[in-house]
């Protein structure tokens, strides 16, 4: 007898398979390929094979060599000053919330999540607000005279601030959810062998909670990579450069004002995709390898 074909599954699966192909696979492969051409969204893309890359990389007197390595260097401070706290104080926070005798956990935990829940310009909007030199709150109550969008260090503190506040939620529901499927008796055991509450958590813990704490870390970092809206909206990119980001050149070179300069964008965005993909794969390989 003829086994009866379920199409159930693909039912379910094929509008988000129709979907995932519409706007990120057909995107992402037109991407790659204008990234060999001469493209000014208008006209017919150019093949100009390998000369976007050559330019960005190693054109030394070329703007668009100045522009990707300005940004990629910005984009790299951005991400090694954001992602370590936004991973270690939601772990941090979801262990503290963890304790049975701690009262308000989900008053706390809420409070905590509803900042990641507004968009990026309400949010850069509030610390414009809370920043501002004249009408600020760090001026009229704590009677700061500092510029803080438009001097260094400053400029930086304030985009961190935001993006650690704006992030900090997301991570520590995920680490909340992990540790409380930890079971109970592994705990209770480790007390009465004596352990403390720091052995406790470097032995049953983090061990526990291995795969959330690799996917929180790579995501953080890919999402890092990507930052566009809060250094776009808080310093427009300054000061004298110091905080555009790559996403920013990205964005100017294909839909900024002028001819619109897609295929030298696209390459650059090819080559963060990349640095994106490296590291990711390292940070998932060490991590890994470390855990077992």
């Amino acid at each position: 007898m003829k086994k009866k074909l379920n199409l159930a599954p693909a039912l379910f699966v094929g509008p988000h398979l129709i979907l995932f192909l519409v706007f990120i696979v057909i995107p992402t492969l037109y991407g790659i390929y204008a990234s060999f051409t001469q493209w000014n969204l208008a006209g017919s893309p150019n093949w100009v094979g390998f000369s976007n890359y050559s330019t960005i990389l190693f054109d030394t007197s070329s703007t668009f060599h100045t522009q990707f390595f300005n940004g990629l260097k910005n984009t790299l401070l951005f991400v090694l000053f954001t992602v370590p706290p936004l991973i270690v104080l939601p772990l941090m926070i979801a262990v503290a919330l963890s304790h049975k005798k701690l009262k308000g956990k989900t008053f706390i935990q809420s409070v905590l999540y509803v900042p990641g829940l507004i968009s990026i310009s309400a949010s850069a909007l509030i610390f414009t607000l809370i920043f501002n030199k004249q009408l600020g709150v760090t001026s009229n109550i704590f009677g700061s005279t500092i510029a803080w969008a438009t001097h260094q260090p400053y400029a930086w503190l304030t985009i961190i601030v935001l993006t650690i506040w704006g992030g900090i939620g997301g991570n520590m529901i995920i680490y909340r959810a992990s540790i409380s499927g930890v079971a109970e008796e592994l705990y209770e055991s480790a007390e009465l062998d004596g352990a403390g509450p720091i052995r406790k958590f470097f032995s049953i813990t983090l061990p526990s909670i291995n795969f959330p704490l690799i996917y929180t870390f790579v995501m953080t970092t890919a999402g890092a990579f990507n930052v566009f809206g809060q250094p776009l909206m808080m310093t427009d990119g300054g000061p004298q450069q110091s905080t555009s980001v790559l996403m920013m050149y990205i964005r100017q070179l294909a839909f900024g004002s002028g001819e619109s300069i897609a295929g030298m964008a696209s390459a650059m965005a090819v080559l963060l995709g990349l640095v994106i993909l490296i590291i990711s794969a390292l940070q998932y390989y060490v991590m890994n390898r470390n855990a077992n």
